[in-house]
Order: C-alpha cells, then sequence, then structure tokens
C-alpha cells in the first residue's frame, strides 16, 4: 500500500512537472510578499506544563488577515493558516509533519494573483534531521525541503527536495501556482522536480 501511495505521488509530480512546462507564460500574473515565523515575531500562546513533555504555540503575524500558527511538539513542527487561531487549529495542515525531528526556516512566502484580495499558497523550506548522516561532532545534519501548502483549506500540496534540485525555489512557486487552488487535500502532496534524500526522510 506505502509503494502505491509512493508511486501515485510521483506521477501526480510527474504530470504536474508536464503541465508547469505546458502552462502558457503570462496567463496570469503572480505575486509573492514574505512574513516571518522567527519566535522574536510571533506571540506565544500555548506552552506545555510540567510533566507534559515540551511543546508550544506560536501565532505569527499573515497577510489578508490571516494567521500563521507554528506548532513544535517532540521536535516536529507543523504550520498552518486561519483567520483565527481555532480555525488554523482545525486545518488538515495543523496535524502534517514529518518523522525525523524537523524545523522549519523564519521566512514564509505568500503566493498571490495580482490583485486579488487573499493569497492562495504558502512556501516555506523545512529542515529534516538526517540521523544517519551526521556532522563531525557526531550531530544530524539537516536536509533541505520545500513545502507548499494551499489555503482554504490548509494542506500540503507538494515537496521540492532543495538538495536534488538546481532551484527548488522556483520549482516551489511553479508547483504553488499551477495546482494549489485545485488540490484536493485528501490526495498525497505531490513529489515536484528530483527525489534526493529530503523526499526519502519524508517518507516519500
Amino acid at each position: 500500500m506505502a509503494n502505491g501511495r509512493r508511486i501515485a505521488a510521483t506521477v501526480a509530480g510527474l504530470a504536474l512537472a508536464c503541465m508547469l512546462a505546458s502552462n502558457v507564460a503570462g496567463a496570469e500574473e503572480f505575486v509573492t510578499r514574505y512574513t516571518s515565523t522567527a519566535a522574536k515575531n510571533c506571540r506565544t500562546v500555548k506552552v506545555s506544563r510540567p510533566g507534559e513533555g515540551e511543546w508550544s504555540v506560536l501565532q505569527c503575524p499573515g497577510i489578508a488577515g490571516l494567521l500563521v500558527l507554528v506548532t513544535e511538539d517532540d521536535l516536529r513542527m507543523t504550520v498552518s493558516v486561519g483567520r483565527t487561531r481555532a480555525a488554523a487549529e482545525k486545518e488538515p495542515a495543523a496535524s502534517q509533519s514529518f518523522s525525523p525531528f524537523n524545523n522549519i526556516n523564519d521566512t514564509l512566502e505568500w503566493r498571490s494573483v495580482k490583485d486579488a484580495a487573499a493569497p492562495f499558497a504558502i512556501i516555506q523550506r523545512w529542515m529534516l534531521s538526517d540521523q544517519q548522516n551526521t556532522d563531525r561532532n557526531g550531530r544530524p545534519l539537516p536536509v533541505g525541503l520545500m513545502v507548499v501548502t494551499r489555503l482554504s483549506p490548509v494542506c500540503h500540496v507538494a515537496y521540492v527536495d532543495v538538495k536534488a534540485n538546481t532551484d527548488p525555489n522556483v520549482l516551489a512557486r511553479q508547483a504553488a501556482d499551477a495546482s494549489a487552488r485545485t488540490f484536493d487535500c485528501k490526495d498525497k502532496a505531490a513529489i515536484v522536480g528530483q527525489r534526493g534524500r529530503a523526499i526519502e526522510l519524508a517518507g516519500r
């Protein structure tokens, strides 16, 4: 079953790549805005008590009336978006993370159609902990994965392996622009571009 899902996600990624290649340039004009999920720019809204393990929830500023909810639990992150904290907590993305320990880059990219009232996707770089490959001090090496997330509903749309692809940021934007608005959150996120260690660590 796992192999079937992996093949389906790969096929979906290949189909998406073909669609990206065939898109007519200039059909729509897309714009990018940036916000930060750095702790200094966010507000802690929940935190664990003694004996509960270590977890926390940060509420970070977004755009167009949206807020970003960043949860860290057992050294693993989730990122969700909503107009309220309660709404963000109910989105599929609020439970989407990866098995390896991971963290997120502070920079959050928002994709919109020019002059549209609201964005349709976010893009963020995640770093997955590679326990099988360590630095000279024995610490696991971080491996980069671009995560494309659709908005309303909020869920992972596509993954791009940072090291395996020459320009992962461009691939992530293309994936967001081509498929985020129509992606079915019941489907597995597509793998766009070449597969590498990050995709392997992500369990895909």
